[in-house]
């Protein structure tokens, strides 16, 4: 398949260099085509990896992956244009975090909202699916980094979307009874306003290799 992760963080390097070690080709959106840090991604990466702007790389992509700062994400998606996400599967793994206040940050888009709905308003062509973004970058592509069993959440209001991100979750790791389908696309407010809880957590911890298991009784 062919991706294009919007994005140049560590987030956007761990999705779309997991994405390339499993055979797909991936095109790196940035500002700049140039991007100094997207450069040197790609190659070091091979030629199965590509750098674009965010128009040229959602241009590329048959599946779009939002791993941008969520406080710039409508910006950058106005970027990569309209036409170019017409359609396509649009996974959001962003948070709208706000820093204007330092850190811990707090979130911009919360209780009757979210990120991920955002998205779907102001792209309602395009197919967006929420999903990995209560955890850590290594954990979303290496789950075994956490031991055990524990959870990933997917929202999006198609059925078929979210089914093809449960196989790509697949792919990088998630036994598919870990993988919880929470509903439509307003059920991204639940995972993204979890963001709190695991800032706090990660200062107990001192790691970000950890997750939540849900446990049934």
């Amino acid at each position: 398949m062919k991706f294009a992760v919007m994005g140049t963080g560590i987030v956007g390097m761990t999705m779309a260099g997991k994405l390339v070690t499993l055979g797909h080709q991936v095109t790196m959106g940035s500002r700049r085509a140039d991007h100094p840090g997207a450069l040197a991604w790609a190659a070091a990466t091979g030629e199965q990896a590509g750098v674009g702007t965010f128009a040229d790389a959602a241009g590329f992509g048959e599946i779009v992956v939002n791993a941008t700062n969520g406080g710039a994400t409508l910006e950058v998606l106005a970027a990569a244009g309209r036409a170019n996400l017409s359609g396509k599967l649009l996974i959001d793994i962003a948070n709208p975090l706000d820093f204007s206040k330092g850190f811990p940050p707090t979130l911009s888009i919360l209780n009757s909202d979210s990120l991920g709905e955002r998205i779907q308003a102001a792209y309602p062509d395009a197919r967006v699916v929420k999903t990995l973004n209560t955890m850590s970058a290594p954990v979303m592509v290496q789950p075994s980094l956490v031991p055990g069993h524990h959870n990933a959440f997917v929202s999006g209001n198609d059925p078929a979307a979210r089914t093809e991100v449960v196989n790509l979750l697949a792919s990088f790791g998630w036994p598919e009874d870990d993988i919880i389908q929470l509903g439509d696309i307003t059920t991204a407010r639940g995972a993204e306003m979890y963001l709190p809880l695991w800032l706090r957590l990660f200062g107990v911890t001192g790691t970000p290799h950890f997750n939540i298991k849900v446990a049934r009784g």
